[in-house]
């Protein structure tokens, strides 16, 4: 899952929604910060309520990725989008076309869901908005051994920024993908890349549904 499928539904608990944020926003602000799942249940009755809300969004991000990334539609859109990456990247063996066979379908989840929903967008970054961004990091640090001064900031950007929108459109949505290509150290993704995102958009919206579906 990526932000908007973790949040969506916790627009009106602002700490708790941005919570859920907390492990993706850490993977692009500072991947040696890890929130473990007992670390952050210790804070479920702290005396800050908010504190309290963003160490539960954190377990249910957690609680949610782990059923995500298990269930069956999510490993067979993930297998067939790594194939069909490949093949406009001419049969490239290395990371790019498994580590965007499995963003892609997270990415194009969420875009399918903005698409469905525009306004729940709106109240997604509103609730963003009302938080005090400080604190979040601050429970962040409290939770994890490793500490962080990055992370108020990025979200401060995040928010203003509004980069979710841009995941609706294909130029918008190649150029993001190519920051995460710089962010992880791979080749950028040469323009021919754009022929492929139609088809995959297509693939993940038609199992959306199923997508979200939690089964034991």
């Amino acid at each position: 899952m990526n932000y908007f499928a973790h949040g969506r539904q916790y627009t009106s608990t602002p700490y708790f929604m941005a919570g859920t944020a907390v492990p993706d926003w850490l993977s692009v602000v500072d991947r040696r910060v890890r929130v473990r799942k007992k670390a952050a249940e210790a804070f479920d009755g702290d005396g800050d309520p908010r504190t309290a809300e963003v160490a539960r969004g954190i377990v249910q991000h957690l609680i949610d990725d782990d059923w995500f990334h298990r269930s069956r539609a999510f490993i067979e859109l993930s297998t067939l989008l790594t194939v069909e990456v490949r093949h406009v990247l001419q049969d490239d063996d290395g990371l790019r076309p498994q580590l965007l066979g499995h963003i892609l379908v997270e990415i194009l989840l969420d875009a399918a869901l903005i698409a469905d929903a525009p306004t729940q967008l709106d109240a997604y970054y509103q609730a963003l908005e009302s938080i005090d961004p400080l604190l979040v990091q601050q429970t962040v640090n409290r939770i994890s051994r490793h500490p962080t001064d990055k992370l108020a900031l990025l979200i401060e950007h995040f928010t203003k920024l509004r980069i979710l929108s841009d995941y609706l459109d294909d130029e918008k949505l190649f150029r993001r993908l190519n920051q995460i290509m710089r962010r992880v150290k791979v080749d950028e993704l040469p323009r021919t890349f754009l022929d492929v995102l139609p088809e995959c958009r297509g693939l993940v919206t038609q199992r959306s549904v199923e997508l979200l579906t939690r089964r034991e």
